[in-house]
């Protein structure tokens, strides 16, 4: 990759040192640029005659959402968030009363809200399987449980927000697929940051979001949907026109593709930005993203367990493009202040953000860093020298 071109294509690069890309990346000027034409045409042309007239473009989104995950374009949704896609597929699974939930400790938030959700609404069973001494889920006991419990659901997130871990979601599908068993797997973080090939995951359902580690705008995110699922006919609580056709007074047929996930109405701008970002990543090749991640991440590490007063908190036997730290002594917000006040991006993860995990790991909050392949060594160096000021002052 050509570091220097790609920084000279991303706008923000020549104001700040962005380490915040677990949040939301930097995007590149051919993602602005999608959007802001697409806005230019709609703006002079009117809505619905600017979509007619895209809609070749704006169905390559998901020819290029396919390509990014191994799959076909009939098992891609386009949604506004990696949430709203786990929200959406969660809705389809018939839950009845009794059922299990089986998942991580690692789990993102809001996943583990919305089944604790359900098992206040619908009386299922929440269920978590051990985590190993090491970091990250213990795929023997996930397995045990599911001999044990026969679970309605298995849920994995692919690369936790607050842990700086990858999961094994591969071993895990291949359980699931033995036992015919729903499974769903949350790859916000993941995409665009290592490579996702769907049939190795062998997964129902893969969430994912633009604004992170793909470059794409916020507001946007998308949903793998399998064959199974389309197959058996199993669509989202409140689907809508877009999803279904109404055929007589009292009875609608679901379409037979992942878009009976969407809404009838798409902001096709950043539908439109999210093809640009996607296209990108694909043309990189995320094997080379993948690599200078893993070399930054080498960088920051490193120098991090050379700064006195700060302590590394990621397990796992892979470990993915977020950093998290404990800074002894020192207030999230004041942390946060410091850095931003020298143009440097990052983020702050609360206890709540991820309470099993940094419960047992003692801390109330942690820094999150998050290098991605147009960060630079100079960049790294400059983010140590800063930490180092922050915990001798």
């Amino acid at each position: 990759m050509n570091i220097d071109l790609l920084r000279q294509q991303t706008p923000g690069c020549q104001t700040k040192i962005h380490f915040n890309n677990a949040g939301a990346s930097l995007m590149p000027q051919s993602v602005l640029d999608a959007m802001q034409h697409y806005l230019q045409l709609e703006n002079v042309t009117g809505g619905y005659e600017a979509a007619d007239l895209k809609a070749k473009e704006i169905t390559g989104f998901y020819s290029s959402a396919a390509t990014l995950l191994n799959c076909k374009p009939v098992n891609i949704a386009f949604t506004s968030s990696a949430t709203n896609s786990f929200a959406r597929a969660l809705s389809c699974i018939p839950f009845e009363q009794g059922d299990t939930i089986l998942l991580a400790n690692e789990d993102y938030i809001s996943n583990q809200i919305a089944f604790l959700s359900l098992k206040k609404r619908f009386g299922v069973e929440v269920v978590r399987a051990k985590s190993l001494p090491i970091g990250g889920v213990d795929v023997e006991d996930m397995k045990r449980l599911m001999d044990q419990h026969h679970p309605k659901l298995v849920s994995l997130t692919h690369v936790p927000s607050n842990t700086g871990l990858i999961q094994p979601v591969e071993e895990v599908g291949k359980l699931c697929a033995e036992r015919d068993l729903y499974y769903l797997v949350d790859g916000c973080q993941s995409a665009g940051q290592i490579p996702t090939d769907i049939k190795d995951i062998k997964c129902d359902f893969f969430t994912g979001t633009l604004r992170k580690f793909l470059r794409g705008p916020r507001g946007a995110g998308f949903l793998f949907v399998s064959d199974k699922i389309i197959n058996r006919k199993l669509e989202p609580l409140f689907i809508d026109m877009r999803g279904a056709d109404w055929v007589t007074a009292n009875e609608y047929t679901p379409r037979m593709d992942a878009r009976r996930f969407e809404d009838w109405e798409l902001p096709y701008a950043l539908v439109l930005g999210s093809k640009a970002a996607i296209d990108l990543a694909v043309s990189l090749g995320l094997k080379n993203i993948q690599q200078r991640n893993e070399h930054l991440c080498n960088r920051v590490r490193a120098g991090l367990a050379q700064i006195t007063g700060l302590t590394l908190l990621d397990k796992g036997k892979n470990q993915s493009s977020i950093i998290t730290v404990k800074i002894a002594g020192k207030q999230g917000s004041e942390v946060l202040s410091i850095l931003r006040n020298q143009h440097i991006n990052t983020s702050i993860g609360q206890k709540n953000f991820a309470l099993i995990d940094f419960d047992e790991k003692k801390v109330d909050w942690a820094l999150r860093i998050s290098p991605h392949y147009y960060n630079t060594e100079q960049e790294v160096d400059i983010l140590l020298l800063a930490l180092r000021k922050v915990t001798a002052s």
